[in-house]
């Protein structure tokens, strides 16, 4: 199976200047994780995490004062859509993270995470009859 069959298509899209706060009411209203930082001044696309807001607020600074820009990971590794999921999972392994931005022709097409390719390898739960 491949990563654009695992991939999420709807990615949350914030920009470098949201609070940590704004960042984490969006990632919480769409359930997800991770949201793509775009920030044409500082050389693109950033991800920022759940992980890192956590980080953040463990560290005593206000996630009202705190900006995405200053907590995104900036080197950040990125999955094609013809990748394996096994490739995928590789490289979360090898950098310690849960999440892919997946690029097309240098284009942000979706988000894979450790949770998509869990769905995708965990056999289907059978329903029981009552």
């Amino acid at each position: 199976m491949l990563v654009r069959d695992a991939m999420s298509t709807v990615v949350l899209t914030i920009g470098p200047t949201h609070t940590l706060r704004q960042a984490a009411a969006l990632m919480a209203a769409r359930r997800v994780g991770a949201a793509l930082v775009h920030d044409p001044d500082a050389g693109g696309i950033g991800i920022l995490t759940e992980r890192d807001i956590l980080d953040s607020v463990g560290l005593g600074q206000s996630p009202d004062t705190e900006r995405a820009h200053d907590h995104t990971t900036g080197d950040v590794v990125f999955a094609a859509p013809g990748w394996t999921l096994e490739e995928a999972a590789r490289a979360m392994v090898h950098g310690g993270f849960r999440h892919l931005i997946v690029l097309d022709h240098e284009e942000p097409v979706g988000i894979v995470s450790v949770r998509d390719i869990i769905r995708c390898w965990a056999p289907r739960r059978q329903q029981v009859p009552a």
